[in-house]
């Protein structure tokens, strides 16, 4: 009987000092296990909103707009009031009408435009709400509620929350706009004003690149080196930028394989983008 009571008494001991699955789970999100992550949040009986905005989340990540919008949707149902829910769910519309049809990608980017925008009202201070959004009124048209004169104002309430950010929104909006001089001003004073963000540094190095400021690029990445140099980020990033401007395409090879080896996170480029890379730059 002592014996049972010790086994029943273990076993409840372990049971509390196991992590809750939601917890699990979300460590599995983070080293980008996603399907791992799925796993152990699909048998959850109850589920609530931050259960199906994770689950949503992981597909997403996983290449699946459709899927996760529902799941997203009902993450919003059961918690109106979340801006990080609205946000990806907003998120997922703007993917939908990226890959949808003529007929209804313009119903998707409507939605995705109208949750970003509730996004921010229910948190002004959700600075990824409006960077997207920032993105959103640059590049659509104007009868889908694009426009640079919205874009331009957003990036004056981006800049009261974090200056660097208003620099690139600005240097965006300069490039857009062909003033080339003036975005490299923009970028340039956001990497200054952010000396350890790497994607500051990177943004500059892309945009010379793009210029054909070769040199100069390579500068930047070697500044963004300093920081970081084994940031996933910069590994991609800079394979890409050798990729798309046709040069030093060996060594590109050598960044995308190696980024194919790293831990990454959500916030890296998916391995699958890598991997297209990679195809690419090898049948060149």
């Amino acid at each position: 009987m002592r014996r049972m009571l010790f086994a029943v008494s273990l076993a409840a001991v372990l049971a509390a000092a196991e992590p809750p699955p939601l917890e699990r789970a979300r460590e599995l999100y983070n080293r980008t296990e996603y399907e791992a992550a799925l796993a152990l949040l699909g048998p959850i009986a109850q589920k609530d909103s931050a259960t199906y905005l994770l689950m949503g989340q992981c597909q997403y990540m996983q290449g699946e707009p459709r899927k996760s919008s529902e799941l997203f949707l009902k993450a919003v149902q059961l918690d109106p009031a979340n801006s990080d829910s609205r946000m990806w769910l907003a998120r997922a519309y703007g993917r939908r009408a990226e890959t949808s049809s003529f007929f209804t990608a313009p119903g998707f980017a409507t939605k995705a435009r109208e949750n970003f925008e509730q996004a921010i009202q229910l948190n002004p201070m959700n600075l990824e709400a409006m960077s997207d959004l920032f993105e959103y009124y640059l590049d659509a048209p104007g009868f889908l509620g694009g426009g640079l004169d919205r874009a331009a104002a957003l990036a004056k309430r981006m800049g009261e929350i974090n200056p660097a950010e208003y620099h690139w929104g600005e240097a965006r909006l300069a490039e857009k706009r062909k003033e080339y001089q003036t975005a490299e001003q923009h970028f340039r004073r956001a990497a200054d004003l952010a000396p350890r963000q790497i994607g500051r540094v990177i943004d500059l190095a892309r945009f010379l690149a793009k210029a054909g400021r070769y040199q100069e690029s390579e500068e930047a990445f070697q500044r963004a080196e300093k920081i970081d140099p084994n940031s996933p980020k910069l590994l991609f990033e800079r394979a890409s930028t050798y990729i798309h401007a046709g040069r030093n395409l060996e060594v590109a090879r050598q960044l995308l394989r190696r980024y194919l080896t790293v831990p990454l996170t959500p916030d890296d480029p998916p391995r699958r983008q890598a991997e297209r890379l990679l195809k690419e730059v090898s049948s060149s």
